[in-house]
């Protein structure tokens, strides 16, 4: 039975032990990180290596590569992308058509990118906001602070992905903008009122949220619960994502690894998806941590197993002019 979790590996190409652990486990997907990348032709070879370890054709591929500083494919073989707020810079300048295209034009360009290794699922685009005097873990990655600018500009980039057969995961449901601290050192609380957090940093997840795959964030909600962090809290699932947003995707953790997150892995694992999370991601690589995860983990669940059929594949990619793309893309940009 397909395990409710996607993994990460340890380097450039797979060892003895990983393929036989990802035999063993089966999970329904793979991550790769900066750590994993080198040229074109293994990345195609490891992405290759990670499906055959399971003996699925179909089995999703993730990466992160938002643009700007969080993009595990970089020069020389892939060209650099612009940062999300680069869009709503152009927004602001020349108005939402413009911007629109650009993004679109943007993230179609990264889907090529993409499906010429394999890889098929871009953990993009960020929907958090842009909050003065928040924690820079955020920053440039948000489009903007206005969230009908965020959904906007976020759903021609989603579009853009489809367009070339990528699926989107939607990024950190339900808003990371507020936090004061990174949830890959320590646990924020974010106290803002449920009617604060509805009229702002629910309403692009609300908005796109039909288009994709969505990821939770590691924080506390203290107005939504008190003490469990989105990941681990089934309120916060229930009553917000599911609920007030209608996210009706296929929903994962953000990185089990961070550690905003306490307790073992194991624990971190079985509170996560009893809190209603479809599958649990760990991204590290680290054997006695993913051992650890997947003593834990659970078969995926047949509801699961129907809205990952819902959301992915994203479909054909259409046919791409990528010089024609580029120069109108660097023409709106410089504009």
């Amino acid at each position: 039975m397909t395990a409710a979790a996607i993994f990460g590996c340890a380097g450039l190409r797979l060892s003895a032990a990983e393929r036989d652990f990802f035999r063993a486990v089966d999970p329904v997907g793979f991550i790769l990180f900066g750590r994993n990348v080198d040229t074109p032709d293994q990345v195609r070879a490891l992405v290759s290596s990670l499906r055959e370890s399971v003996g699925r054709a179909e089995v999703p591929v993730l990466i992160d590569q938002e643009g700007g500083r969080v993009a595990r494919l970089r020069p020389p073989h892939w060209p650099a992308r612009p940062a999300a707020a680069s869009f709503g810079e152009l927004y602001a300048r020349r108005g939402a058509a413009s911007a629109r295209e650009a993004a679109r034009l943007d993230a179609r360009l990264i889907a090529d990118d993409l499906m010429a290794l394999g890889i098929d699922v871009a953990c993009a685009p960020v929907l958090d906001l842009r909050y003065s005097g928040a924690h820079a873990v955020v920053g440039d990655r948000a489009f903007a602070g206005d969230p009908t600018v965020v959904a906007s500009l976020a759903g021609s980039f989603i579009e853009g992905l489809n367009e070339g057969g990528v699926t989107a995961v939607l990024k950190h449901a339900p808003g990371h903008g507020r936090v004061t601290l990174d949830t890959h050192l320590a646990l924020p609380v974010v106290d803002a009122t449920l009617t604060e957090l509805a009229a702002t940093d629910f309403l692009p997840f609300r908005t796109l949220a039909s288009r994709g795959w969505a990821m939770t964030a590691h924080i506390v909600y203290r107005a939504i619960d008190p003490t469990r962090p989105a990941t681990l809290s089934p309120v916060v699932v229930a009553k917000v994502i599911r609920g007030h947003i209608g996210f009706g995707g296929f929903l994962l953790t953000d990185d089990l690894s961070m550690k905003a997150l306490s307790g073992s892995f194991a624990e971190r694992t079985r509170r996560a998806l009893s809190a209603g999370c479809d599958a649990a991601l760990h991204c590290n690589g680290d054997m006695a941590e993913m051992t650890e995860v997947a003593s834990a983990v659970t078969p995926l669940s047949e509801q699961a197993r129907e809205r990952l059929r819902r959301a992915y594949p994203a479909g054909a990619a259409k046919v791409c002019d990528r010089a024609a793309m580029q120069a109108t893309l660097d023409m709106l940009i410089a504009a």
